[in-house]
């Protein structure tokens, strides 16, 4: 099987196979997901994927790659400072609704998410904004078709984080219409508009016959619901749907087999990881993304647990999990063993750290040292629903669970639905937790300083599941951002990795590779490092 995912890996990612005996010219595609969107509001959305085809952005990553390349804005300038940036917009573009989109829909599309007393501020959390762009002061209108983006300080990262699409550019003609409900009547300037949404089914898109550039060569774009991975191969293989998300590793040969299909994959800029919540976060009082030591105290969270606010405890509980078994025999090789909370590839990774080994007889002897000789019973959180660096939860949770045991602690699952899951975790109620993160930007900011800083353990909308609070690691991710000197960047981030591993906040479980599956009569469809599921320009023979 090994080989074979070799071979594929080793293919461009791009679908250039041929066409099976039984395809016919269709002009619709059915693409089956996981995971139901909760919302379809760029600034709003997480983890789904149908709104990159609707929404775009003054930039936009050029396919396959985390470069950027110019989109909504034709051309741009940056200041001599760092702290400012002149955008320069495309002219003649039409949002789906037929209006026209121009400075004034930009504005309104970043200051309805940094500006509380902007009037549709209160339609959404915007909860990628606090996490990537709360180093951006304002944006202000110059012309009809430009506009100057002002930051508070230098940010290394903020280029490839306005390719994400939390900042796309929304209609405000389109949120004026449906204002609270404009998060289910999407209105964008994307190469497919929305048609209809039926909750846990399917969400229905139709070709933009006004795109600005070469019409999508789809009529219809169909993301089909269906929560069971085993279930989506089936629809697969009976040509209900014609592609896939999140295929089960355990039937990569079943696939592999099957001349009808092809499976694409490559690494992925992904950690999944266990989460110990170490017990005090703050209070985002002024919701400005930043703990402020003189206003916002530190505060117990929901889910404080005692024994997960010692050290020995949580290193113990690293020791005592089979990383390694958990990649040969649960990811079937899709995966590598994680040690760091962000993918080898990146800037700023340190390899010299030292992996906690599996060692159970030294974790019974921190538990003993920590006033656990007996163990103790915790809960696990366990995600209901399938994740590019975690496709089968329960059967991980499961095996943790037996890990735990082996060394006297009891583990209970917790589940519940995935709105109501995140919204726990971010409010810190859970004690320990199973989750991940999806690069969005390729910038190591992105991951270090949403899932692991200071600045993210804010009750309420937490990125920082562990709530480790480190300020002394905080001003080294702090000073990884304002920094454009990648040698500067590279030295803070490595150093910030050593606190984060010593503390031992989390056990990171795995780097998985990125995948999915198309029939192979489906063309020009290409893999994004950020996890992206763009169909323009896709085609099926």
């Amino acid at each position: 099987m090994k080989n074979k995912l070799l071979i594929f890996f080793l293919l461009a990612m791009v679908l250039t196979f041929g066409t099976v005996d039984i395809a016919s010219a269709s002009e619709t595609l059915v693409f089956a997901i996981a995971l139901d969107a909760g919302d379809l509001n760029p600034g709003n959305t997480l983890g789904v994927k149908v709104v990159d085809n609707i929404f775009e952005g003054l930039v936009k990553y050029k396919a396959g790659t985390t470069n950027i390349e110019p989109c909504l804005a034709t051309s741009w300038e940056i200041s001599a400072d760092g702290k400012e940036i002149t955008f320069h917009l495309r002219k003649g573009v039409k949002f789906h609704d037929g209006t026209d989109f121009n400075a004034d829909a930009v504005v309104f599309s970043f200051a309805r998410q940094y500006d509380p007393n902007h009037l549709y501020h209160q339609y959404g959390k915007w909860c990628m904004w606090r996490y990537m762009f709360s180093d951006i002061k304002m944006i202000k209108k110059i012309d009809d078709y430009t506009v100057k983006l002002v930051l508070k300080r230098p940010n290394a990262s903020i280029m490839t984080s306005l390719a994400m699409i939390a900042v796309n550019i929304v209609s405000p003609t389109n949120a004026e219409k449906y204002k609270e409900g404009a998060f289910k009547n999407p209105c964008g300037t994307g190469p497919f508009k929305f048609v209809e949404w039926v909750k846990d089914d399917h969400i229905t898109l139709e070709a933009n016959e006004d795109y600005w550039r070469e019409r999508a060569s789809l009529d219809k774009l169909i993301f089909k619901v269906i929560p069971d991975s085993s279930a989506r191969l089936m629809a697969l293989e009976a040509s209900e749907v014609q592609g896939m998300e999140y295929p089960n590793p355990a039937d990569f040969d079943r696939i592999n087999d099957n001349k009808d299909l092809v499976l694409m994959t490559q690494p992925g800029m992904n950690v999944g990881y266990l989460a110990m919540n170490t017990g005090y976060g703050y209070i985002d009082e002024n919701k400005n993304g930043i703990h402020d030591l003189d206003s916002e105290p530190l505060v117990k969270t929901p889910g404080y647990f005692e024994p997960l606010t010692k050290k020995k405890v949580r290193q113990a509980i690293n020791m005592a999990i089979d990383k390694q078994s958990i990649v040969d025999n649960i990811y079937m090789g899709t995966a590598i063993k994680a040690k760091n909370g962000m993918p080898p590839f990146m800037l700023g990774y340190n390899n010299d750290i030292e992996d906690y080994p599996y060692d159970p007889a030294r974790a019974k002897e921190l538990l003993a040292e920590a006033g656990y000789p007996d163990g103790f019973e915790v809960t696990l959180y366990v995600m209901p629903v399938s994740r590019p660096y975690m496709f089968d939860p329960p059967k991980i949770g499961e095996a943790i669970q037996s890990y735990l045991a082996a060394v006297g602690i009891k583990a209970k699952f917790y589940q519940v639905d995935w709105a109501n899951y995140l919204k726990e975790l971010q409010a810190g109620k859970h004690q320990i937790c199973l989750y991940g993160w999806i690069g969005d930007n390729g910038d190591p900011d992105n991951f270090m300083n949403i899932s692991y800083a200071t600045n993210g353990a804010s009750i309420g909308v937490a990125g920082n599941l562990a709530f480790y609070i480190n300020d002394k690691a905080q001003e080294l991710l702090s000073a990884a951002a304002a920094t454009y000197d990648d040698e500067k960047r590279e030295v803070y981030y490595q150093k910030s990795q050593e606190m984060i591993h010593e503390d031992a906040g989390w056990v990171y479980l795995v780097h998985s590779t990125q995948n999915m599956v198309f029939k192979n009569n489906v063309r020009g469809f290409i893999l994004s490092p950020v996890g992206g599921e763009y169909f323009y320009p896709v085609w099926v023979e």
